[in-house]
């Protein structure tokens, strides 16, 4: 018993230091996110225009609500250690779902609502038994998941299905002052993570299974309904995501969320946030931080009519310069 407690302490200690030590590449995030809005501002502002208006502000916060939401969910797995590639199709079948209930006579908005949250949990659900269960390495378990998602679509769509109310597209286009609802939405999903993750004893078992899962295991946890928890609240949240952008479209459609990379472009986000691959170290503020660079990063190429070759140069520059950074940083300290 004596054993075990102490493990606990080493447990629950190393996953809070760990929290502590993420605060530094969550402000260095930050940071590098001023800079780049000076740095747009600037190139604005010799082009004559204006990088810093509110129709650039409120565009930002619109095209990164859908990202940002998936990529909450992704630091959620990749903190217990695991990650999930099966969120883009997720999305484009949560948003068919949603958008054909609602279409339906019998159907309407709770309906749509109820059906694409038990729809992404019982993803999540299988995602995390292969893992936990089979395991299958995560990488392999959620790409599997993953091509069945791609093959029911490619079976069932040829194009967009389904058609969403005038009522429900308020929640993609609408804005309270000079924020967008969905950057609202965003905030909400954002800040109930934070606090599950700051707060709760799921959220110490989270960071305490990614920093080391035989510890976690020998301290009383189990680490398998960990896992398989994240992986449901991922998914969850690759849910919602797929009914904020049916109402954006006013449809599902079968490639929205293989369109925008929601998979890659989730893990980069929290990559860039200082969340470590490996799992037990990072944070949501930091993932906050990491989508707020590359919506800013794709505004400013917008902006300017860089090709979309230029546009994904820079952007894995930015990733892999960010990953050394980091990196080089875990070493020194």
């Amino acid at each position: 018993m004596t054993q075990q407690l102490k493990l606990r302490r080493v447990a629950v200690g190393g996953s809070f230091l760990r929290r502590l030590s993420a605060d530094r590449p969550a402000r260095a995030v930050y940071v590098a996110l001023a800079l780049l809005v000076v740095v747009g501002w600037l190139l604005f502002a010799l082009d004559g225009g204006q990088f810093l208006s509110q129709e650039n502000i409120v565009g930002i916060q619109q095209r990164s609500a859908a990202l940002g939401i998936v990529a909450v969910g992704q630091t959620l797995v990749i903190l217990a250690g695991s990650l999930d590639l099966s969120v883009a199709y997720l999305i484009s079948l949560t948003s068919l779902v949603a958008a054909e209930i609602m279409a339906g006579a019998d159907g309407g908005v709770p309906a749509a609502v109820a059906a694409v949250l038990a729809v992404s949990a019982t993803a999540g659900l299988v995602n995390g038994l292969i893992v936990t269960r089979l395991r299958v390495h995560a990488f392999i378990a959620t790409l599997g998941v993953a091509l069945i998602l791609r093959g029911l679509l490619d079976e069932r769509y040829d194009g967009p299905a389904g058609s969403v109310p005038e009522s429900f597209q308020h929640l993609g286009y609408d804005r309270i002052g000079p924020l967008p609802v969905s950057a609202l939405l965003w905030a909400a999903v954002a800040a109930s993570a934070w606090l599950m993750l700051s707060r709760t004893r799921l959220g110490y078992r989270i960071y305490a299974v990614g920093g080391d899962a035989e510890v976690a295991r020998l301290s009383g946890i189990r680490t398998g309904r960990v896992v398989v928890a994240a992986h449901v609240l991922c998914s969850v949240c690759a849910g919602i995501a797929g009914l904020l952008l049916a109402s954006r479209l006013g449809a599902g459609a079968p490639t929205v969320g293989t369109d925008g990379g929601y998979d890659l472009e989730s893990i980069a986000a929290v990559v860039l946030g200082g969340t470590a691959l490996a799992g037990g170290r990072g944070g949501v503020a930091g993932t906050v931080g990491g989508v707020l660079l590359l919506a800013v990063l794709d505004s400013i190429f917008n902006q300017l009519e860089v090709d979309s070759f230029a546009k994904d140069v820079v952007r894995g520059v930015v990733l892999v310069a960010a990953l050394a950074i980091y990196a080089r940083r875990r070493r020194t300290a």
